[in-house]
């Protein structure tokens, strides 16, 4: 299983653009390098662009679809209205948190999951992310980041209570489908208050229509999972879905067809192990009381 090693594309709309673009071209029959001498840009520019590797400027893109005899009005301004949005996604709301993010690639993780419409996301040791209450969050992050600051520790705390009300609340929330192995009800993070008060946020949670959480017991044995959490995002069409594999130092994405069926089978398989949603619901609410006060 080949890790594509490389930066994120920056937005769903700049993916969904390229796309496009490649695809107009090849309708109209050219190749890169003809499109290159005839509107004399770099050859490599384009493919960058095609590639979702680099965005692009209206006036370009028109001077594309002149060059690709589009003149179809609707399929311009749908063109145009990627660039835009593209455009409009580079200032996220989690610019100011960059310093932090970056080292991790865990701000193109963010333009990632902005764009998608639905997150299969399984965790064999913690609370998802899109999960966690606060003083949970806090307990990890400061564990897992020692190198961090307390300011730098608080930021990607308001980083996470951010990610959870943009994508599981508002008018258009994402579909979330969480599977926790039940190593985290075990794992003590933080302290039993902590932990309490993350169980009664997970059966609340789990109560929204657009979030299904499920939990995996020890008693499922050896199952696929055990390689470690992933996350796969799918996005509105024609952009494919991606599977995010985060690490300490260098977080990476897979895109390949055979990757995402593959991970894809794996979570159903889990899924399939799991305790139904009532029935986890109804073992984190025993948990919760088996707690220590």
């Amino acid at each position: 299983m080949a890790l594509k090693r490389k930066l994120v594309p920056q937005s769903v709309y700049r993916r969904q653009l390229a796309a496009r673009l490649r695809q107009l071209r090849e309708a109209a029959g050219l190749t890169l390098t003809e499109v290159a001498e005839q509107i004399e840009v770099n050859q490599g520019s384009l493919s960058r662009i095609e590639t979702g590797e680099r965005g692009t400027t209206p006036v370009l893109v028109r001077a594309l679809l002149d060059c690709y005899t589009v003149t179809d009005d609707r399929v311009r301004n749908d063109v145009l209205d990627l660039v835009r949005a593209d455009k409009e996604q580079q200032k996220p709301w989690w610019r100011k948190y960059s310093t932090v993010l970056t080292p991790t690639r865990y701000d193109g993780y963010l333009a990632l999951e902005t764009g998608a419409t639905a997150l299969a996301n399984y965790q064999p040791l913690l609370i998802p992310g899109l999960l966690q209450t606060e003083d949970y969050a806090r307990a990890v992050i400061t564990q897992m980041r020692p190198d961090l600051t307390s300011d730098q520790t608080e930021a990607l705390v308001k980083v996470r209570m951010q990610r959870q009300e943009n994508r599981l609340s508002g008018e258009r929330p994402a579909e979330l489908r969480a599977v926790l192995d039940e190593a985290v009800l075990h794992r003590v993070i933080g302290s039993p208050a902590v932990m309490r008060q993350q169980f009664a946020h997970l059966i609340q949670a789990g109560a929204q229509p657009n979030v299904t959480i499920q939990l995996l017991p020890f008693s499922a044995g050896a199952h696929p999972g055990l390689y470690g959490p992933f996350v796969i995002l799918t996005f509105p069409q024609p952009t494919t879905p991606l599977v995010w594999l985060e690490s300490p130092n260098n977080s990476v994405y897979l895109e390949s067809e055979s990757d995402i069926q593959n991970y894809t089978d794996t979570f159903d398989q889990l899924r399939a192990s799991a305790l139904s949603p009532d029935e986890t619901r109804t073992r984190l609410t025993r948990t919760t009381e088996e707690l220590e006060p």
